[in-house]
């Protein structure tokens, strides 16, 4: 297909209320792609750029039980023209996971893993998206060999350089949580991105069970976000065992971004934070800016809070430690099929874009679980800076 069929164009704008799905077959946004539960396979880690003429890219990876994410994992890329309202697929990736687009210096890069816990890879496109490199050493993308661990993060360039976060993943066990160990990924941003030896990888924080008096199990999915007083920080979506309140974890960074340091008591109350969020900067506004899986009251002991996905909210700060919620913006009021996750975001002017993880109703009985989307969707906020 060269088109990819529209099955709602549901934009959500400013002036709009929250958009209640429950009535709905289709997801609210536009449908970049659709995968049923029937294929064995998911649809995660979305992500979206905008290109310097206007244009769109997106893309996502797959994963479940027919996928072949623990050997070569597949993304998929996508583009738009006409701001967001078709989209059109242009290539497939063998051998890329837990990615993320960016733009730099007149080309397209995607960056992640080559599979699940895999490598630490990056590609470039010259060709918006088209055609990609192939990261088969140190000298084409190839940054760090072994076993990582990722998602779709901001890609932050501060003082001269660009920084993204990962996590190791065999740093003291192979259990899911306690194998994270924080890191920090840095490079001058006019050096080749596809050289490893011009990135820095800094120290890894390890899983330390203590954290939290003893609720901590793991950190994941790390932000890197510039403070206001001109430092690099990792900001880490927080995963405990059984409390209701949400927690972040802010990681402070050395210049050089050779060196991560964490003090214990630097974990703050966010809403959505036990879910993976992306944290931007606006200059005009002030404020750090957020889209969160909020968990409202009512589904407060329904399940897990890191489990409860079906209600995306806009979230503001001034400092980082400090989160107001904003505006709702996507819901729908069953939790256990439904989800609205892993969003990533862009400022668009004054307008925010955004691609969602989406597990929704359709013809074959809608996705398998909240957290096994059946579709990639696109979505846009309006005006974002007025009430």
């Amino acid at each position: 297909m060269n088109k990819i069929t529209i099955f709602s164009v549901l934009a959500i704008i400013l002036s709009l209320p929250i958009i209640n799905a429950q009535e709905k077959i289709h997801p609210p946004g536009v449908v970049i792609n659709h995968i049923p539960q029937s294929t064995g396979k998911y649809i995660g880690s979305p992500s979206i750029c905008i290109l310097s003429n206007g244009d769109y890219v997106a893309s996502h990876d797959e994963f479940g039980p027919k996928s072949t994410e623990f050997r070569s994992a597949i993304t998929h890329i996508f583009t738009s023209s006409d701001k967001g309202i078709t989209w059109r697929k242009i290539s497939t990736i063998d051998g890329q996971f837990w990615s993320n687009l960016f733009y730099h210096n007149n080309a397209l890069y995607i960056i992640g893993t080559n599979k699940h816990h895999g490598n630490f890879i990056i590609r470039k496109s010259t060709d918006r998206g088209r055609t990609w490199t192939i990261p088969y050493d140190n000298k084409q993308g190839l940054i760090l060999e072994g076993e990582y661990h990722t998602a779709p993060v901001p890609v932050l360039i501060h003082k001269g350089r660009i920084w993204r976060a990962a996590e190791y993943a065999t740093a003291k066990s192979t259990k899911w949580g306690e194998r994270y160990s924080a890191l920090l990924l840095s490079i001058p941003e006019n050096a080749d991105l596809l050289d490893a030896k011009n990135w820095t990888r800094s120290n890894h924080l390890p899983f330390d069970s203590t954290y939290l008096n003893g609720h901590f199990k793991a950190w994941l999915e790390g932000n890197a976000v510039a403070t206001k007083d001109g430092r690099v920080v990792d900001i880490l979506r927080v995963h405990t065992s059984d409390l209701q309140e949400e927690y972040c974890a802010i990681v402070d960074v050395e210049k050089d971004g050779k060196r991560v340091n964490f003090d214990k008591n630097n974990f703050f109350e966010m809403p959505g934070a036990s879910k993976k969020f992306m944290i931007r900067y606006d200059e005009k506004t002030d404020k750090y800016w957020a889209i969160v899986n909020y968990v409202d009251d009512e589904y407060k002991g329904k399940s897990k809070a890191s489990s409860l996905r079906n209600k995306a909210v806009f979230i503001s700060s001034k400092n980082l430690k400090e989160w107001i919620k904003e505006r709702d913006l996507l819901f729908h009021p069953d939790h256990l099929k439904h989800a609205f996750q892993y969003i990533d975001w862009l400022f668009d002017r004054d307008d925010i874009v955004f691609v969602s993880r989406t597990a929704y109703d359709d013809e074959e009985g809608g996705a398998k679980a909240a957290h096994d989307a059946n579709y990639l969707t696109f979505h846009r906020i309006k005006n974002f800076r007025n009430k």
